[in-house]
């Protein structure tokens, strides 16, 4: 695995990593992780490469876009000195988009400001790092022509072009919903086509896990 033995994993993002964990920084004992495909991650990890010793911090948080990651970035990540960063954000700058609240749409992230504060952010902290795992924004639908699968699609590529300008593993988080939209119902895997149920944080966590070599 990537992953080298005692290193220390932080995993950012929006709700989707948070998940109910601990506050101010999720480590710690059982449900300090919350209980989302960063969870799934450590236990799967804990029960299988206990002699690795890689310790995991959850700092998602509820409704963020790559805006307020920037917000929070010096405090959530660089004063955490991680060895390995993960970072799955995109799903609310896209979301709000679409929806009906004016003053949601006004927290939207256009494509253009999306790639430069990613970018910027990471451009500050990559050489901090053994390691850089970026996780597309995923929308479960399997219908590409819905107006927010597409644009999601779009916000992806953004990540993927991102991914390669820094070195960064991709994860393609949509690529591992398509692949279970083949054989289950999109409830099956979220109710809302965003957040996903235990099954739905299992393909993230496996995606995930995947990405940096583990067997």
């Amino acid at each position: 695995m990537k992953i080298a033995p005692g290193s220390r994993l932080v995993m950012i993002g929006d709700s989707v990593t948070d998940c109910g964990r601990a506050r101010p920084v999720g480590e710690g004992p059982a449900g300090a992780l919350g209980d989302g495909y960063v969870a799934e991650t450590a236990a799967l990890l804990a029960a299988t490469q206990q002699e690795r010793s890689i310790r995991i911090t959850n700092m998602g948080i509820s409704g963020n876009t790559v805006r307020d990651l920037a917000a929070r970035w010096e405090s959530d990540v660089l004063a955490l000195r991680p060895d390995w960063l993960s970072v799955m954000i995109g799903i609310n700058d896209v979301w709000r988009q679409f929806d009906s609240d004016p003053l949601r749409q006004a927290e939207a992230v256009p494509p253009e400001e999306f790639a430069g504060t990613y970018d910027a952010l990471l451009a500050r902290t990559r050489r901090q790092l053994r390691g850089l795992v970026l996780m597309t924004p995923y929308y479960v639908q399997p219908n590409r022509g819905d107006a927010m699968r597409r644009r999601m699609d779009e916000y992806g590529d953004i990540v993927r072009r991102i991914a390669g300008r820094h070195e960064a593993i991709l994860v393609d988080t949509q690529a591992a919903f398509d692949r279970a939209l083949a054989h289950h119902a999109a409830s099956v895997l979220s109710s809302d086509r965003v957040h996903p149920t235990r099954t739905g944080h299992l393909v993230l966590a496996h995606a995930f896990l995947e990405s940096v070599g583990f067997a």
